[in-house]
């Protein structure tokens, strides 16, 4: 399942529709103010799961905005803190 901008929760995000993000994860800086990031970055965490819905992408939104520490710069460790924490 592709987690699109209209299900995300209410936020306030930026938009620059002039950056596209697709590939792999990289040591990018991660700005979790940036929607169009923060949606590859649920996408990535979604990719290989078998199941996925929008609730748990709400959920991963969720935790990104309120949980996320300070040292997760790169979309490669906000992936990494993802995989550990939605284990958890």
């Amino acid at each position: 399942m592709q987690f699109l901008k209209e299900h995300l929760a209410p936020g306030n995000y930026e938009w620059n529709n002039d950056l596209v993000y697709n590939g792999d994860v990289s040591r990018r800086l991660f700005n979790r103010n940036n929607g169009e990031q923060l949606l590859f970055i649920i996408n990535q965490y979604a990719a290989p799961k078998e199941q996925f819905d929008i609730e748990e992408g709400v959920k991963v939104q969720e935790l990104i905005k309120n949980q996320l520490p300070v040292d997760a710069k790169s979309e490669r460790s906000v992936l990494q803190w993802l995989n550990e924490t939605m284990v958890a």
